[in-house]
């Protein structure tokens, strides 16, 4: 089957022509006439952070829930992520990853994030305070034990952390810095020992200053570091949004943060059981404090692009650099024997098809 495209992106460029899908996989592409219409065929999109879609909140949520909100996703171009609980009570924790479905009927659920509970009292957030922990080796087996945890936000300063760090690699999970007050020093030493990322670069951390660069500035000098951004035009300035580019193209990592809210439109929603609004599609808790974002991923590509950053590499940051964060070298791709998870694109960054394992579950 052909997709009809007249360019698809291969390796972070728009290589000319049409894609053929075969069994699920990418059988072919550069293909003469594709006759599109200007549409192109990019990997399916992969969130690395996502509280909940479409009306439903992942935290509380059975697989009815996970159901819904993932074809809610897949109506954005996700075609992979990560459900992503903050910090709560343990038994909640426990509950929450007991009840993530190891096959469900949409996106693929590449394991869970936890954002915490492993933070700094100084950078909570919207994170209760009464849920935040120090590190707990303990703790973090259990949690560990309870569901597919792939990715884990810690505050690399914390007494202990250290020994998280090494327990989380050595199951092959991997670790990001967020939630943190660390200095620069504090922050090198966790990417030195092997934490490779950072969550929602600049919010919930020690600011940047000019001799406090902190956990920010450390990230943007690694060239081994990816950071993660939610662009939204809330979270970050734009003036903040082109510093980061500049410093760090091609390990920018799109994520977007979202909550219940999302695509639902404003209103009262939850977000790990605690009540929040949305506002003029701004995310905030009762206090007042940003809680999440209500953003989509297309949408978040739109904003990198409509900055000046070129249109392939605003889409790598949306698809293979997310998946190079868990390792996944068959995710955020599209290339010749590669499962055909993929998103069709007009010319205008409208979404025209969503496909998973080449099935269209999404058409405009």
């Amino acid at each position: 089957m052909r997709l009809g495209v007249d360019a698809a992106l291969i390796g972070g460029e728009l290589v000319p022509g049409d894609v053929e899908l075969a069994d699920g996989l990418v059988a072919d592409y550069g293909l003469t006439g594709g006759n599109g219409g200007g549409c192109i065929a990019v990997p399916g999109f992969v969130d690395l952070q996502v509280n909940g879609f479409g009306g439903v909140d992942f935290m509380g949520a059975d697989a009815d829930g996970y159901s819904r909100g993932g074809e809610a996703l897949l109506e954005t171009g996700v075609t992979a992520y990560l459900p992503t609980f903050i910090s709560a009570p343990e038994d909640d924790l426990l509950a929450a990853l007991g009840n993530v479905p190891l096959e469900p009927d949409g996106p693929r659920l590449l394991g869970v994030h936890l954002e915490g509970p492993f933070i700094s009292d100084k950078r909570l957030g919207v994170h209760p305070r009464a849920a935040r922990r120090d590190p707990d080796p303990a703790l973090l087996e259990r949690l560990l034990a309870a569901g597919p945890v792939r990715l884990m936000t810690l505050a690399p300063e914390l007494p202990g952390a250290d020994e998280l760090i090494g327990l989380l690699l050595a199951r092959g999970i991997a670790v990001s810095c967020g939630h943190s007050d660390a200095t620069a020093g504090e922050a090198t030493k966790a990417f030195d020992r092997g934490a490779k990322t950072v969550t929602h670069l600049f919010n919930a951390m020690r600011p940047f200053g000019h001799r406090d660069p902190g956990l920010a500035g450390a990230a943007l000098l690694r060239d081994d570091v990816i950071v993660q951004i939610i662009l939204d035009g809330v979270h970050l300035a734009e003036e903040t949004v082109r510093l980061a580019w500049r410093s760090a193209a091609g390990r920018v990592a799109l994520v977007t943060d979202a909550v219940s809210g999302a695509g639902m439109g404003d209103g009262e929603y939850l977000l790990a059981g605690s009540e929040i609004e949305v506002r003029d599609g701004v995310v905030r808790g009762l206090d007042d404090v940003l809680a999440g974002s209500a953003l989509t991923m297309i949408e978040a590509v739109r904003n990198l692009h409509a900055l000046g950053v070129p249109l392939p590499a605003a889409l790598e940051a949306a698809t293979a650099v997310p998946a190079r964060v868990l390792g996944l070298p068959t995710v955020g791709r599209l290339d010749v024997g590669l499962p055909a998870d993929l998103v069709v694109l007009d010319d205008n960054l409208e979404i025209d098809r969503v496909c998973i394992n080449g099935e269209a579950r999404v058409s405009a």
